[in-house]
């Protein structure tokens, strides 16, 4: 049977050792007073215990069971209201909330772990309070001091939830062309009507409301994107003081049946002349709409991670107990009739991939995690700028990179098992099925590739780029810098192909959707050597203190930079071909 365990030990050493978090918060003064180390761990321990003892017990049941809809109604599976009512009662839906609206206002650096924990639980539990969590942001940042007074405390107890409505049937990536209309009303405000497919969320039994941040058009909106607006719709109607009322013209259509995340209600949601308030500008809603989505890219690439972080306890645990065949070096466990897997040299490889690169992306998201605190709770506007692009340039290499490694990483778990790990009982194929998706949804990594390179990198001429390179070097640089010479060389090499890539953009227009997918892939790989390098540099200092923990860090780093950093060279020789070989044949041809 399955089991998951909150990698505590790992997230406390990136947490505190690598990053040095509470330093940070000691100076940031809106966090100083609210957050140190034994807070963090407190934290981190609870949420062990409710992911471990409540949350991952329902992840195969919900799983078998799934969200069910009947005229209009979705019912989560057998346990989730309960542990829902459980789980909201800790106030875990609020813990990065703003805490003049009764959020627990903990930094992100803490909260990515969290998320982390709750997704390799159960990612379908994980999304429910996912997309609140990210809807509450954007109504935060956007919305009048009325709709946040009204909606924000309820959503962050978790008594109501949220959702977010964009794509339609014939407009997914292309928001511009949506067809939901809003109309002006006498009393200020709107009626909402049209249609929205693929609605995490949008109906379920876990909440008394749900509160949907919806994108429509006005009447003398202009054509595109920039004719978008965004506006609050509450599935049930909110007095002035806060009570409920009559339901909105809001009903669930359908739900879809999918590969994974069967758990998670997805939604068909239509708007029949809804009563809906403008957040923000209006014709300015992607801009606003992007505050809820940027948050939800980094949590969905923290699926990758969680997931993959579950896939590898579980092929560890086999591979030390399944026993086959005899090392190459002769027997082992000679009192056994055959050697466990784990001393198999294959095995090792696909552990320890997903070991490097599972614990590679837990550094980098606690990284991005620290550039958003900087961005929102630094006082010295330089580098709170600077984190504001370093976030800019890095949730599309989190969002894609995360959860194109995770799905690697869960398939190599699968592996392990062999035959047993395509059998449902062992858990591995439910990771394989639910990790999929979010490959595809809140931006497909194609998508955030274009967005990477074209908008993030040649789009303002390779600034932000810079301020990560420089972070690097400068690490590098420092006297006795762990890894040095190879991460120089593979951030020369990262420079030198963005520079190329600049040059290329302007003489063919097929350049950057040639090279995207490749060149975020070794973007990741670069940023993952400069996470391995810190670990390895703070293993390295403290390894006296615990030999198997720090030896095993140091272990790791010199797999990942021996037998995965190279991976940039063929990804560089690659786009490096152009775009030629991808446009040589006609349509006709395929």
């Amino acid at each position: 049977m399955p089991e998951f365990n909150a990698p505590l030990r790992d997230m406390r050493f990136v947490l505190h050792e690598v990053f040095n978090a509470p330093n940070l918060w000691a100076r940031l003064p809106a966090l100083a007073n609210t957050v140190d180390a034994a807070t963090a761990d407190a934290i981190l321990e609870e949420a062990a215990k409710v992911t471990h003892n409540l949350i991952f017990p329902l992840n195969r049941s919900g799983d078998e069971e799934g969200a069910q809809w009947h005229d209009g109604q979705v019912s989560t599976p057998g346990g989730f209201k309960a542990a829902y009512s459980t789980y909201i009662d800790g106030g875990w839906v609020g813990l990065s909330g703003n805490p003049a609206y009764g959020g627990m206002g903990m930094p992100k650096m803490l909260a990515v772990q969290f998320e982390e924990m709750l997704y390799a639980a159960n990612s379908s539990f994980a999304l429910y309070s996912a997309l609140s969590s990210g809807a509450c942001l954007a109504i935060d940042a956007h919305a009048s001091e009325a709709l946040k007074a009204l909606y924000l405390p309820p959503m962050y107890e978790g008594r109501w939830a949220g959702s977010m409505c964009l794509t339609e049937a014939h407009a997914g990536t292309d928001l511009g062309i949506i067809r939901t209309r809003a109309e002006p009303q006498a009393d200020g405000s709107y009626q909402i009507t049209g249609s929205k497919i693929f609605i995490t969320g949008g109906e379920q039994d876990l909440t008394e409301n749900i509160i949907h941040l919806v994108l429509a058009k006005l009447p003398d909106a202009p054509a595109g994107p920039k004719g978008i607006s965004l506006f609050l719709v509450p599935k049930i109607h909110v007095d002035a003081q806060g009570m409920l009322g009559e339901s909105n013209a809001v009903s669930c259509g359908s739900i879809e049946h999918k590969m994974g995340i069967k758990a998670s209600a997805t939604c068909v949601m239509n708007f029949d002349g809804a009563s809906g308030w403008l957040i923000g500008e209006a014709n300015k809603g992607l801009a606003a709409m992007f505050t809820m989505m940027n948050y939800e890219r980094l949590s969905i690439g923290i699926q990758g991670i969680g997931c993959a972080e579950a896939s590898y306890q579980n092929a560890r645990r086999y591979a030390q107990e399944r026993i086959q065949s005899r090392s190459p070096a002769g027997a082992q466990a000679k009192d056994k009739i055959a050697d466990p897997i784990i001393v198999h040299p294959d095995v090792r490889r696909m552990l320890l991939s997903m070991k490097a690169m599972t614990e590679g992306g837990r550094a980098f998201a606690c990284y991005v995690g620290q550039q958003l605190d900087l961005a929102k709770f630094c006082e010295h506007s330089q580098e709170r700028h600077d984190a504001e692009a370093l976030v800019a340039l890095l949730t599309p290499v989190a969002k894609a990179f995360f959860t194109d490694t995770g799905l690697d990483s869960c398939i190599h778990g699968q592996q392990v098992f062999g035959g047993h790990g395509y059998i449902r009982e062992w858990g591995q194929e439910q990771l394989v099925r639910d990790v999929r998706i979010a490959q595809i949804y809140e931006g497909t990594n194609g998508i955030q590739a274009l967005d990477l390179l074209g908008r993030k990198v040649v789009g303002n001429g390779g600034v932000a780029l810079r301020l990560f390179t420089t972070q690097i070097r400068d690490f590098a640089y420092l006297p006795g810098a762990a890894y040095a010479a190879e991460l120089l060389d593979a951030v020369q090499r990262l420079e030198n192909l963005s520079d190329w890539l600049q040059q290329q953009a302007s003489l063919d227009p097929h350049a950057i959707g040639s090279a995207c997918v490749e060149y975020l892939h070794l973007f990741g790989y670069v940023a993952y050597a400069y996470m391995w390098a810190r670990m390895a540099q703070t293993a390295e200092h403290q390894h006296a203190t615990d030999p198997a923990f720090y030896g095993a860090k140091l272990g790791t780093a010199r797999f990942y930079f021996s037998r995965l950093l190279p991976r940039i060279l063929s990804l560089e020789q690659s786009i490096r071909a152009g775009s030629p070989s991808l446009l040589q044949l006609q349509p006709e041809q395929f």
